[in-house]
């Protein structure tokens, strides 16, 4: 009489088993990255908020040193630790800083805004280049 074959032998579950680790080679260190840009990414929405009341205190004329809450953001977020500079009567200079806390790839390092002479506001970091938001140099 013949003999069906029931379950799977070993070769077959070892070849699974080398697939499955191929694959989470792969993507783990995808995702590390996404997480990372994802972190800058809202490091920077946490600083870009205080950008219009920093305008509009500089446009009353406010004088004297500029401070994060003057410009309705927090010293600390769950993202990065927000430090202002400049003075609101400077034609230039002024400010508003996020230093990254959270994944060790981008921990520490820093997004800036910075305002000029025209009153643009430019972005600059220093973190790595793949992790870096669009319009960021």
């Amino acid at each position: 009489m013949k003999k069906v074959q029931q379950g799977f032998t070993l070769i077959e579950l070892m070849i699974v088993i080398a697939i499955i680790g191929i694959l989470a080679a792969i993507a783990i260190p995808a995702y590390q990255d996404y997480i990372s840009r994802s972190q800058v990414t809202a490091g920077l929405a946490d600083i870009r908020g205080g950008i219009t009341a920093f305008e509009e205190l500089i446009q009353r004329g406010t004088s004297g040193a500029a401070a994060v809450g003057d410009i309705g953001l927090q010293a600390s977020t769950t993202r990065c630790d927000i430090t202002v500079g400049g003075n609101y009567n400077d034609a230039s200079g002024q400010t508003v800083t996020c230093t990254i806390k959270g994944n060790p790839t981008v921990n520490g390092d820093t997004i800036v805004l910075t305002r000029n002479s025209s009153g643009a506001w430019n972005c600059s970091s220093s973190v790595d280049t793949k992790y870096k938001p669009n319009g960021c140099t």
